[in-house]
């Protein structure tokens, strides 16, 4: 009896020791993974498997960067989960780590010679009979005839708007646009928004810190995977349909001019129908959501502010007039109007945190070291509202960019990042 409970009490006590024995050798194992530099960039100390994920409010991250900023500096270190990331602030280091410093984000040649190609057919859109220009205000005169259709009742703009910005993509990329009511089409916008909405989801976040793990648990992130399969898939269809009627003589639209590009001898290899699909889904990605939520945010400021509505509209009618649309020679004659718009993308701060970065080479940035790989965020929030930058930095005022009456521009007006990657779109930033 006495032999046999001695048994019971060493498994339990081997089983104690077992698990104790484990967790120790992953907490040693966590540790080792993270061991950084002595001059790397200070920051938080991060928890065992959740890094610093607790010190993030991953619904106002912009916030809780804020308060970091205040306690570690410009240049600060963050950990979500295993995954070592650097935060950087203000005017003149963010500069720095996006002009000066080795960045990437995606493969280098590859990206580069896509971003040629896409640049040179979008910039010049030499496809068919229509500029882009000319796209673009034939799809105003159908947002403005759907708005009229409410007859002055109220309504959410955000779908109108989601359909004309989107149209205009699918016009350069496609070849045609779509009717507001067609069933594909809202179909492919249905597919847009959940998969921007995902994004910026909590189980996108835990995904990207664990992938491992979230594969196998259930959540939104599953349908997020699947409504990117759908839209693939729709896409696929349409490029596969282009090459079935193919002129290489008549080009329609980008995917036309893909397939031009893909059909040379001596094509590049980053010229295949993969990067084609990716390429047409970028475009929509890229265009879409910032251009709409600034459209969006423009008429919320000018309900805001009638006054500066009654401006505006003051000398939209003395340039333009009623009898004729505005294009993008008109900008210069319009200080004020462009003076709003370059307000508007500055306060609406849609990009907050940039798109992420990876530093090529071991980089120097303000006095710290940052290992090569280092996944490297500027904080944008932290140029678009620096009080030594601004005047008055949380308040809407189109005096920022006016100076004697005539448009001024801001070095630190940066809503849509800086450097080589800066208006990638010919629908970019206005500046």
């Amino acid at each position: 009896m006495l032999f046999h409970c001695f048994a019971v009490f060493w498994e339990a006590l081997s089983l104690q020791v077992l698990l104790v024995f484990f967790a120790t050798f992953l907490l040693i194992a966590d540790y080792m993974r993270r061991r950084y530099p002595k001059d790397f960039p200070p920051g938080p100390v991060p928890l065992p498997f959740l890094g610093t994920l607790l010190h993030i409010d991953l619904k106002k991250p912009h916030f809780s960067v804020q308060k970091l900023t205040e306690k570690y500096g410009n240049v600060f270190s963050l950990q979500l989960g295993s995954i070592p990331l650097v935060v950087v602030n203000g005017l003149q280091l963010v500069k720095e780590a996006l002009i000066h410093q080795g960045l990437i984000f995606s493969n280098g040649v590859s990206w580069k010679q896509e971003r040629r190609f896409a640049l040179s057919t979008l910039r010049n859109f030499g496809l068919g009979k229509k500029s882009l220009e000319e796209r673009i205000q034939e799809e105003t005169r159908f947002l403005t005839d759907a708005i009229e259709d409410e007859k002055g009742q109220p309504f959410d703009p955000h779908y109108l708007i989601n359909n004309a910005v989107s149209n205009i993509i699918c016009s350069i990329t496609f070849g045609k646009r779509f009717d507001y009511h067609d069933g594909q089409f809202q179909n492919l916008l249905h597919l847009l928004d959940e998969a921007g909405k995902m994004q910026e989801s909590i189980g996108s976040q835990l995904y990207n810190i664990c992938p491992a793990l979230m594969k196998h648990v259930p959540g939104p992130h599953k349908t997020g995977f699947k409504n990117w399969e759908h839209l693939k898939s729709f896409v696929s269809k349409i490029i596969e349909k282009h090459k079935e009627d193919w002129n290489p003589h008549e080009m329609r639209d980008f995917i036309d001019a893909y397939l031009n590009e893909m059909d040379k001898k001596d094509a590049s290899s980053t010229f295949h129908k993969e990067n084609l699909l990716q390429s047409t889904l970028d475009l929509f990605f890229a265009g879409t959501e910032t251009t709409s939520t600034t459209l969006r945010w423009a008429l919320l400021y000018m309900a805001i502010y009638p006054e500066i509505q009654g401006k505006v509209q003051a000398e939209i009618d003395s340039v333009i007039g009623q009898s004729r649309q505005p294009g993008i020679a008109d900008r210069d004659s319009m200080p004020y109007t462009n003076a709003v718009i370059h307000e508007i993308q500055r306060i609406s701060n849609i990009v907050p945190f940039n798109v992420p970065r990876v530093t090529t080479t071991d980089t120097r940035l303000a006095g710290f070291l940052v290992p090569k790989g280092t996944i490297l965020v500027t904080n944008l929030t932290s140029v678009l509202f620096d009080k030594d930058e601004w005047e008055t930095p949380n308040k809407f005022n189109p005096d920022h960019f006016l100076e004697n009456g005539q448009f001024r521009k801001r070095e630190a007006f940066i809503p849509f990042s800086a450097g080589k990657r800066k208006e990638s779109l010919p629908w970019g930033a206005v500046g």
